[in-house]
Formats: C-alpha cells, structure tokens, sequence
C-alpha cells in the first residue's frame, strides 16, 4: 500500500494551527483554487463525524464519505468510507516545535483501484500529485493563520523557503 507523507512547519503556536484545521469549513479553505470541491454536510470534527463531499475531476463528480476518528488537540485521522480510492487513511498531526513554531505532519496510506475504476484516482492522487496538493495546502495554511495571527511570514527551512 503505497504511503505519503508530508511535513512543513507553520510560525504560530500549535494551539492556533490546530485550531485552525478543526474549524468549520476548512476543508473548502483547504482546497487548491482550480479544483472544484461541493460539500454536501461536515460535522464539527469529533470522534466518529461524517464529511460528505464531491470533488469534482474535470465534468465527472465524484463523491466521498469521511469518518473521523484518533481526534485530539494532537490531530485527527479522516478515513474514506466511500469514494475514488480503494482505501484512503489521512492522519494529520500537530506538534509544537517551539513556543511559535508548529510542524504539521500529513501521513497518507492509500491505495488505488485496479483498472478504469481507478484511472482518475492514479492519475490525481499519485506520489506527485499529493505532494504538488500539500504544497498548496502548506502555503493556504501559512496564509491563513499569518493573516488571523497578523504575524510575518512562516518559512519551512526543509523546503527551502
């Protein structure tokens, strides 16, 4: 089952950048500007809460049911119950690495469907992919919390930024 991970770091308190992914709607705030995302309902992430969304892959809707679960001011894991993967497990975590620095930890274990069935999925969700949609979703989050903390910039010297 092929894994991802991605790290970055964010100049703000762990308690802010948690915070900040446990809000209402982050999802749609999160999400790349040229990919289309429709949410159809998201309980306040809580042990065993439901997003339903669609994400839309050029005309073709594709739907997808989240289950949250291991949820702690730590981080959560949203699992897919149904949707474009065979099987899709994302753990985000939070950890302080000083008083206002913050790593942010996205692990992904995933796995495609075989044949057409997965064809939109390898081709969105492979290795280059994930890392080109975290690198959107790192600097939407730096933005984000640079702009409600009305701090200067974060930068992520494993980046090289």
């Amino acid at each position: 089952m092929p894994v991802f991970d991605y790290r970055f770091f964010v100049n703000a308190p762990v308690a802010e950048v948690a915070a900040f992914h446990f809000e209402p709607g982050i999802l749609k705030t999160l999400t790349p500007p040229l990919m289309v995302m429709q949410i159809h309902s998201s309980e306040p992430i809580d042990e065993g809460s439901v997003a339903r969304f669609t994400m839309w892959m050029g005309p073709i809707p594709v739907p997808w049911t989240a289950i949250h679960s291991n949820v702690s001011s730590a981080g959560f894991t949203d699992t897919q119950q149904s949707g474009p993967m065979k099987s899709w497990v994302h753990t985000h975590r939070f950890r302080a690495i000083a008083d206002d620095v913050t790593e942010v930890h996205e692990h992904i274990e995933y796995e495609h469907f075989r044949g057409f069935r997965g064809l939109w999925s390898r081709l969105l969700f492979n290795a280059a992919g994930l890392k080109l949609l975290f690198m959107i979703r790192r600097q939407i989050t730096r933005s984000q919390i640079r702009m409600r903390l009305n701090t200067p910039g974060s930068t992520d010297p494993s980046n090289g930024d």
